[in-house]
Formats: structure tokens, C-alpha cells, sequence
């Protein structure tokens, strides 16, 4: 049996599906998984054992109608596919699976639960939604394959892949703190006069460095960010995919946002604290595997507009971002001093 399972965006989804894919290695070695995802996700998957990894070309042989003719016919001429498995449910998975039901080859395909999102945010049912992880694994049983996301290290970065000589000499001796402080949306991101106030009482109690992350396009404010917060680097630009991932798993805490950050973070294993403004856990996007009291936001029955999107969309309607401002570095701190820091002073790993 070969399954194509198809999940190629975005960061933070394509990687909540490592928990169920080792699991599916682990339960079912003897099916063979082909995941089409794109080539700039592969040091996500590198420790999977017996799982392929297809890359489309969506900029050029793969564009458009056209080109996912070809990769239909690129994928099969690879292999025979038995079974699809759409993770994405989007209008190119869609044409994609419609090609393999042509040719008789069945597909499950994910239930996004839309209309359960679309009832958390207009206020009607403020409950906890099923995590995107539990999602995938609903698709694998429909397929007739349940499966139990692996308890394993989810993301393990390649083994070849090592620090740099001058970040370990800087790491030593301190508590390393990673800090994600930009989403990709407004309402997902606390004012950055609050981040900077929440590193300065942390370091001002503990022995630490600040390891500033983020992407190509958080350079230029991460530069300018770095010169307000004292013992802080910068690693945007400066680092692969592995080794963000590598420098991840030897950070002793991440503060991040509702980011692609915070779910690299905690599939290497690392604990995270993350802050949460417009978007919710409730949606089903949180931190795979950190205990509740590590995702701070204010509560849904503090704040009635919460959360008011899932994916951070839109404006504020109140037109105050209380859901954010609300949150004061204080509150924060307290909440971290608690649940992390001093277990993590106490540990002193880096001693």
C-alpha cells in the first residue's frame, strides 16, 4: 500500500503533521508514504524514516492547470499511488485528487471544520475545537488507517547539522531564551514596547541571553529591535532551516507569538510560552504538546470578542487591540516566572 499524502502550506501546518506522519511509520511500517510538500519544508521531515518526499515545482513545470496535469503525471510515473490523502483541502489538492479519482485511486481528504471555526469566532460556541494534529489523524482513519500521533521527538534536526563555535561559547553558562516576536498578522502580535519591558525584568531576575528569530522579512526590525534589548542576538538571515531547528532544541524556553516559530519550537521539544491576541488555542492551532497555562492570552470570558479570527485576519472591531494591550509585561513575566523560569534556574543546565 502507497499513500500520497499532500499538505504543501503553511509553515506551522506543514509542520504539525510530523507528529502523525512518525506515527504512521511507526504503527504501519509496512505502508510506504509519499508526502508532496515543498522543498523548502524538507529539514522538517529528514529524520522520518521510510517517508518520501515528492517537491513540485510551483513556480515553473509545475504552474497553474497545466502544470498540475504534469505533476500528476510526474507522481505516477515516480510510482503507483493506492490511496490520497489531501491534509490541505485547497483548490490545487483539489484538482490533484480529482486526476487520481479518474483513474480509480480513492482519497480522504481533511475536515477543516469550518463552520465549528466559523461559530467560535461570531461568539456562539466558545469552546475548544479538535487541534490540527487530531485533524490529520481523522484523515488517516478514514483512509482505514488510525493512528496515534507518535510520542517520539517530532522534528529532529539532521544529525550533520552542528552550532556554530561562537554561539556555543555565547550559550554557556546562561539561560538561553529564543524570542519570536512578529506573526505574519497584526492581531497575532503583542506591542513591541511590551516584549522589550517583558525581556528587561526577565533579565533583570536571571542570568540570560535572547536569541531574536524570525523571517526574511523581520530583518530589518529585528536589527533595530536588538539594539533595545541588552544581551540579545539577532539570528534572522544568519541560519538554514536545520539550523534553526538545531538552535531551537538547545534553547532552554522560546517566547513566541501564534507563529510558525512557536510550532518549530515545540516539535523539537522545547518548552514555549506563547502570546496570543486575536487568534486562540481554542481554534485548534496550539502549541502541540505544552500544557494550557503555557499559551497566555486573556481569557474568552474577560474579552467576549475573543477570538474575533482564526488565522490573525482582519482589524480589531473594538479598535483598542485590548486583547493584546490587556496583556502587560507584568502579567506575563509573573505568569513565566512561575511556570518556566525558576524550575529553569533551579536546573541550571547551562552552569
Amino acid at each position: 500500500m502507497r499513500l500520497l499524502v499532500i499538505r504543501t502550506s503553511a509553515m506551522g501546518d506543514v509542520t504539525l503533521t510530523t507528529p502523525v506522519l512518525r506515527g504512521m511509520r511507526e504503527q504501519y511500517p509496512e505502508v510506504e508514504l509519499v508526502l508532496l510538500t515543498r522543498s523548502a519544508f524538507k529539514p522538517f521531515f529528514s529524520s522520518i524514516t521510510g517517508l518520501e518526499l515528492f517537491f513540485p515545482d510551483l513556480i515553473n513545470r509545475h504552474k497553474g492547470f497545466p502544470g498540475l496535469i504534469q505533476l500528476f503525471k510526474d507522481i505516477n510515473r515516480q510510482s503507483e499511488i493506492d490511496y490520497v490523502i489531501d491534509l490541505h483541502d485547497v483548490l490545487r489538492s483539489k484538482i490533484l485528487r480529482f486526476f487520481f479519482r479518474l483513474t480509480g485511486v480513492p482519497v480522504a481528504v481533511i475536515d477543516k471544520g469550518r463552520s465549528e471555526k466559523k461559530s467560535l469566532i461570531t461568539g456562539k460556541k466558545k469552546i475548544l475545537l479538535k487541534h490540527s494534529v487530531a485533524r490529520y489523524c481523522d484523515v488517516f482513519a478514514r483512509a482505514g488507517f488510525p493512528v496515534v500521533p507518535s510520542k517520539a521527538k517530532w522534528i529532529v534536526p539532521s544529525s550533520g547539522i552542528v552550532l556554530k563555535a561562537g554561539f556555543i561559547a555565547e550559550m554557556q553558562g546562561v539561560l538561553n531564551i529564543g524570542v519570536a516576536p512578529y506573526a505574519k498578522h497584526k492581531l497575532k502580535m503583542w506591542p513591541e514596547n511590551n516584549m522589550i519591558r517583558i525581556l528587561g525584568l526577565i533579565s533583570e531576575n536571571h542570568k540570560c541571553r535572547f536569541w531574536l528569530f524570525g523571517g526574511d522579512e523581520d530583518s530589518a526590525r529585528l536589527t533595530a529591535l536588538q539594539t533595545k534589548i541588552p544581551g540579545s542576538t539577532n539570528l534572522s538571515g544568519k541560519l538554514s532551516l536545520d539550523e534553526e531547528l538545531v538552535f531551537m532544541s538547545n534553547l532552554d524556553l522560546m517566547i513566541t507569538m501564534d507563529s510558525s516559530n512557536m510550532h518549530m519550537a515545540a516539535l523539537v521539544g522545547t518548552k514555549v510560552i506563547s502570546i496570543w491576541g486575536g487568534t486562540d488555542p481554542l481554534g485548534g492551532f496550539a502549541a502541540w504538546m505544552q500544557p494550557d497555562n503555557f499559551s497566555i492570552r486573556i481569557t474568552v470570558d474577560e474579552l467576549t470578542c475573543r477570538p474575533c479570527t482564526i488565522y490573525g485576519k482582519g482589524e480589531c472591531k473594538r479598535g483598542d487591540f485590548a486583547c493584546m494591550n490587556w496583556l502587560t509585561p507584568e502579567m506575563v513575566y509573573e505568569k513565566i516566572e512561575k511556570s518556566i523560569l525558576n524550575e529553569q534556574q533551579k536546573i541550571g543546565h547551562h552552569e
